[in-house]
This record gives structure tokens, C-alpha cells and sequence, in this order.
């Protein structure tokens, strides 16, 4: 071989060399939005700021949790949660323009109405007070609200969930007066089990989990069962995870049967707790967000479940009325697909989740947020993207595909709550990531660090981890992220372009916990709510100037047989009719003049410290009207659809229920 020949193969040896490394760049390298397309992005997301209601009579604002002796030195760790909210309709005016919710820096639990919506009663607070034995707030506090009618009486309660208890349910009492506005005096407390036992409880979720008609409860728990990290006063030593991607010593999954319920001045409702309904390995995750989602359209809500230091499961739904069976699905995976992207086998953070189609096909996709934070312990976020083949669920696969990374959606930081929104209604949803952990000015990264490759022998005991105390920072000035789908299908954060009518942008630190949607003013525009940790809370309402045709829908059941389907225009209650109660659960298809579709469900209670309103909204962009088909059961558990053709706009469906089964 000549000199030529030589230096010819090795020239072409390093320009291939070369073109592998360029284009190992170009696939690692973050992509950057244009500035001409995020300015036109931009121009069509506008939202005004405002204050959530406080009480007026709320104690001294605290900024840390008193927490037990043997885990003081990571209180700020400890004092990282309590945030939450949820919007609703408590005034029972047709509106979801009222919110509850909690703000730990005094641990209340407030109810008012939104921000700009007129001060239609006072706001106020729920509290129990001495009414139940081991009520006491120096060793618990509340976690998370669910707004639901779990009596099946019309009017909407709240459900409580605590850390250092077992949930407290606040029924609705039956109005002496048809204008009697809410207030603490129209809410009955009441446990939902008796004797207070010490959970540690993140997140509930209402579904009718085995069809017989009736809502169920899923309640979602993170600590060990019977801890008194919260008592400063307490003995010995406290235990927390036994592994950094596989704890199995969580509080785990709480199933709860509806049995019956009462209205009246003194309303009542049973639930029973169900054993059994999982596998015993699948209990005790430490779970922080739930989303029901009907998978395969049999009307029985699949759960998808985030845990936080081990795997997320995806549960089949294979209930019978009475008898809760949920199993767990396995994802598949390629040569493609890392071993921590595989549904029920991945080790990441599971902190929120949210349900929604984000790619357009007429399937419903499961988005998911995890730790994220740039240069730590950096994982991604998930969205599980349907493949359509729900009929391998039977075989235990779960059909889906992890596509964060291709949607520009793997990314935003250390994150909590996740949504899918439509916020200017042109049929494509934003994507909304709560972010920001601990607030500081001291580094911790490099100590977690260390104790994120330490041995998992010694990461159940408290004095292995490094101190995290108030003044201590950890990934706490990240900011608040809105995703936007530009023109090459992928998305980008432009929270950064976005400035608030007060001039501040929208990507501020703010330590977001929680985030909760709502049209509450019925305009057509999805609102939005964020709950902070130990910072003022804000609803965020949508301005956006140029929105498209949108279809809202409020679907309701009615509280007796023999009622027929009944469509009327706008929100509210059906005209001349006994109030009803949501069709939680209920599956809504809206056809589009190009032949494709929209999905949605009612919804009541997925993610994590923020629960969207219960109404379906979806953006049409140019469509004026459409086909829609609605799938429900009604109050006995019988299968139904039926399909309407729809003006844009918001119209209020009383969903029928015969006088008989079929």
C-alpha cells in the first residue's frame, strides 16, 4: 500500500470520527426556539396575576416545620411540601370560580372565591378543631384538598388529606335556605376512618373503580405509617427510604368502596377500606401523584401511579362491582430505550402526573414530572405516549412509548405538579411544570450528590444525610416553566417571554407546588392557580387575545331514574331541574373536520398538590361546531353513550339515567 493510500484512509478515518462527534452534538445539544417564533408565541399567551384569598384572622406566618429530634438536621427537607389547591364550584352557581386551598405557613385550610370573580360570600376556613380524639396540630397538617360530592347528595364536599393523620372529609350540609352561601357552619366534619391513624398522606383521587355507579377514593401516601416526624417531642429515631430507586417501605395505595351516604343538616358517607386490590409488592411505594385514566374504554378507570424513590406503575383496571383488582402492567423495551424509561421499571422521581392527548391521535397520553435540575441528579421528565393497543393490557404490556425527549418535554428542573392545557384553544395543549425545591443561599447540591451514590443500607437512617436546614438551597431559583409546540413539533419553555399584566414574567422562582386549571368565568379560556411553598399563592387569569373556537362541557348525572338526557347552552344547573352531581369519569370524543379527534375525561383529582376543575374543555381552533360522543355509566352502573352535535362553546349536559337497567 502506498504513502497516498495511507494517508488517504486515515484522512477519511478522522472526518468520520469527526462527523460522528458533530452529529453526537447536534443530538445532545439543546435546541433553541427562534426569536421571531417565541415572540409570535408569546404574543398569544397573556395572563393578569392575583393574590388567592387569605383568612383574615390566619396566625403568624412560619417558614419551617417543627419536625422530631432525630431528623432536625434535615428539616428543610422536611418542610418542603404542604402547598395545594383545587378550584371548584362551591357556591353551587355553575362556575368552577371558587378555590380551596392550604397554605402552609399557617396551615389552614381556606375556601373563597376567586380572585376577580366578585365576593359572592366571605372567605373562610375549615378546621375541625377538638371534634375528633388525637386532633393536634403541633404534630400533623393538612396536605392536599379534593373537591368531590362523595354522599351523592349534589353539593360538593372536601376531602382533607393530612401528614400525621388520616384524612378528614367536610360534607356539604343541606342548605336551610336555597341561597345559603358556603361558609364553615355549612360543612360537617368527619373522618374517614375513625381514631385518627398516623398517615402521611400526599394526594386523593376520586373514580367509580369498579363500575357499579358510585365514587370510590384512592388515597395516595408517602411516609411510613405510624412516623412522628412531625413531633417535635417525640422518642427514639425515625426511619425514611430503604433505597434510592427501589423503596419498598412507603406509605403507599389506600383503596376506599363507596357504601352509602345521607343528606341533610347532618349529612354522612361510608367508605370501606378494600384489601387485596393490588399485589402486596405494589403498596408501599412512596407515592406522590395518582391519574386515572380509561385506557381501554370499558369505562373502569386504570391508575397510573408516581413514586417518588422507586418505580411508577401503570394498574389495570380488571374490577367487578365490589371487588377492587387492579394489576400491573410492564412496559417493553427496545435497544433503543434506556432501562429507566420502561413503564414499572424505572428508578426516577415521581413527583406529579397529568392525563391528556398531546400528540393529536385521539388517544389519551400520560405526562409525567420528575427531577430534572441541570448538572444534578439529572433524570427526565415522561410522557407516555399511547400506541393504541390496549388489548395487550390483558397480556400485562402497557401500551406505551416514552417520547419526552423527541417533544422537547424531558427537561425543566427539580418539579412537583405537571399539566396538559390548552390555554389559547387551538387545539394543541401547553405544558405547565411546577418547579423549585429548597430555597437558599448555601449550595447543598454537592452533599446530595454524595448521598445519592451512597449505599442504600444507609439511606433509611436520617443521620447519614447531610444537613439541609432553612438558609440551605437546593435547586430552589428555578422558575416556573410553560411549554409551547412550535412549528417543528417540538416543545419550548417560554415562560421567560412571558410578562404578567403587573410587568412580571411568569417564569418566577416561586417554589410551585401545586397547579389546578379552570375556565372560572366561563369566557372559554382555561385559568390557572398555583400553590407555593411558604410564598404567596396566585390565580392566573388567561387573557390570551387571539383564542380559537373552544367546546367546554359541564356533564352531569341527575339524582334520580328516570331522567332523560337534557343539553342546554352555557354553565350551569340544569333549568328546572333537582341539583345533580358530576359524571366523574365520563369519556368525551369530539370529531374534527379533518377526520381527526379530540379526547378527554371528567376528571376528579389526578396529580399531585393541584386538582383541575371537573369540566371538559377542549380547544377547536378554526371548527365551529363538531360531533361529540360521550361514554358514561349511570348511577347504577349501566354503560351509555350517546353523541350531539355541538356549537362552539360551552353547553351543560344532564347525562340520562332510565328507570330501569337495560
Amino acid at each position: 500500500m502506498n504513502r497516498f493510500s495511507v494517508w488517504f484512509r486515515r484522512r477519511a478515518a478522522l472526518l468520520a470520527s469527526a462527523a460522528i462527534v458533530v452529529g453526537l452534538y447536534a443530538l445532545t445539544r439543546e435546541r433553541v426556539l427562534s426569536q421571531a417564533e417565541s415572540a409570535e408565541i408569546a404574543s398569544n399567551l397573556r395572563f393578569r396575576r392575583m393574590l388567592l384569598p387569605e383568612a383574615a384572622d390566619h396566625p403568624p406566618y412560619k417558614y419551617v416545620r417543627k419536625v422530631h429530634p432525630s431528623v432536625r438536621h434535615i428539616r428543610a427537607y422536611l418542610s418542603t411540601l404542604g402547598a395545594s389547591l383545587a378550584l371548584g364550584d362551591l357556591d353551587g352557581d355553575g362556575l368552577q370560580n371558587d378555590v380551596v386551598w392550604i397554605d402552609p405557613r399557617t396551615d389552614q385550610v381556606i375556601c373563597g372565591p376567586v380572585p376577580g370573580t366578585g365576593e359572592r360570600y366571605k372567605t373562610f376556613t375549615l378546621d375541625p378543631g377538638s371534634v375528633f380524639p388525637h386532633w393536634n396540630p403541633a404534630t400533623m397538617c393538612p396536605e392536599g384538598p379534593l373537591l368531590a360530592d362523595l354522599n351523592e347528595d349534589g353539593l360538593l364536599d372536601v376531602l382533607i388529606v393530612h401528614w400525621g393523620r388520616s384524612p378528614i372529609v367536610y360534607l356539604r350540609r343541606a342548605p336551610a335556605d336555597a341561597g345559603t352561601p358556603p361558609s364553615a357552619s355549612e360543612f360537617e366534619p368527619q373522618e374517614l376512618i375513625e381514631g385518627g391513624d398516623r398517615w402521611y398522606s400526599s394526594t386523593a383521587v376520586a373514580a367509580d373503580l369498579d363500575g357499579n355507579g358510585h365514587l370510590d377514593l384512592i388515597i395516595g401516601n408517602y411516609f411510613p405509617d405510624g412516623s412522628r416526624l412531625l413531633d417535635e417531642n417525640a422518642q427514639g429515631h425515625e426511619s425514611l427510604h430503604d433505597s434510592l430507586a427501589r423503596s419498598g417501605n412507603g406509605g403507599g395505595l389506600r383503596f376506599f368502596r363507596f357504601v352509602n351516604g345521607t343528606s341533610g343538616r347532618h349529612p354522612r358517607v361510608r367508605f370501606e377500606l378494600q384489601k387485596n386490590a393490588i399485589a402486596e409488592e405494589l403498596t408501599h411505594g412512596w407515592t406522590f401523584a395518582i391519574g386515572p385514566v380509561d385506557l381501554d374504554e370499558d369505562l373502569l378507570p386504570e391508575l397510573y401511579v408516581s413514586n417518588d424513590f422507586g418505580p411508577d406503575r401503570l394498574l389495570h383496571n380488571r374490577s367487578t362491582p365490589g371487588q377492587f383488582q387492579f394489576v400491573a402492567l410492564h412496559g417493553e423495551r427496545t435497544m433503543s430505550t434506556p432501562a429507566s424509561c420502561v413503564i414499572n421499571d424505572d428508578s426516577f422521581k415521581g413527583m406529579g402526573v397529568d392525563i391528556g392527548d398531546i400528540n393529536g391521535d385521539g388517544l389519551l397520553d400520560i405526562y409525567v414530572s420528575n427531577l430534572t435540575s441541570s448538572w444534578a441528579l439529572t433524570e427526565s421528565h415522561f410522557v407516555w405516549v399511547n400506541t393504541g393497543q390496549t388489548g395487550r393490557m390483558r397480556e400485562g404490556i402497557a401500551p406505551f412509548r416514552q417520547a419526552s425527549e423527541e417533544l422537547g418535554l424531558a427537561r425543566s428542573g427539580w418539579s412537583w405538579d405537571c399539566r396538559l392545557a390548552d390555554l389559547n384553544n387551538d387545539g394543541v395543549p401547553e405544558a405547565l411544570q411546577a418547579t423549585g425545591f429548597i430555597k437558599g443561599e448555601v449550595n447543598k447540591w454537592p452533599e446530595l450528590q454524595s448521598l445519592g451514590t451512597s449505599n442504600n443500607q444507609l439511606l433509611h437512617n436520617p443521620k447519614f444525610w447531610p444537613s439541609l436546614q432553612p438558609g440551605d438551597d437546593v435547586s430552589g431559583h428555578e422558575t416556573f416553566a410553560c411549554f409551547a409546540r412550535a412549528k417543528d413539533g417540538r416543545y419550548y419553555d417560554v415562560a421567560s417571554k412571558l410578562t404578567l399584566e403587573d410587568g412580571q414574567p411568569l417564569a418566577e422562582a416561586m417554589l410551585t407546588r401545586g397547579i389546578s386549571l379552570a375556565d372560572v368565568d366561563g369566557d372559554g379560556r382555561l385559568d390557572f392557580a398555583l400553590a407555593n411553598q411558604w410564598q404567596p399563592s396566585y390565580f392566573y387569569r388567561n387573557e390570551c387575545p387571539r383564542p380559537g373556537n373552544y367546546l367546554g362541557l359541564h356533564l352531569v348525572l341527575p339524582l334520580e331514574r328516570g331522567n332523560p338526557t337534557l343539553v342546554q347552552p352555557g354553565l350551569g344547573r340544569p333549568a328546572g331541574e333537582n341539583p345533580c352531581r358530576l359524571a366523574i369519569g365520563a369519556l368525551v370524543a369530539v370529531g374534527l373536520p379533518d377526520g381527526g379527534k379530540r379526547v378527554a375525561q371528567v376528571d376528579a383529582g389526578s396529580g399531585n398538590a393541584g386538582k383541575r376543575a371537573p369540566d371538559v374543555h377542549v380547544g377547536l381552533g378554526t371548527a365551529a361546531e363538531a360531533p361529540v360522543l360521550i361514554r358514561w355509566r349511570d348511577p347504577d352502573g349501566t354503560p351509555h353513550e350517546e353523541t350531539f352535535h355541538l356549537k362552539a362553546g360551552w353547553h351543560t349536559i344532564r347525562l340520562g339515567w332510565p328507570a330501569s337497567r337495560k
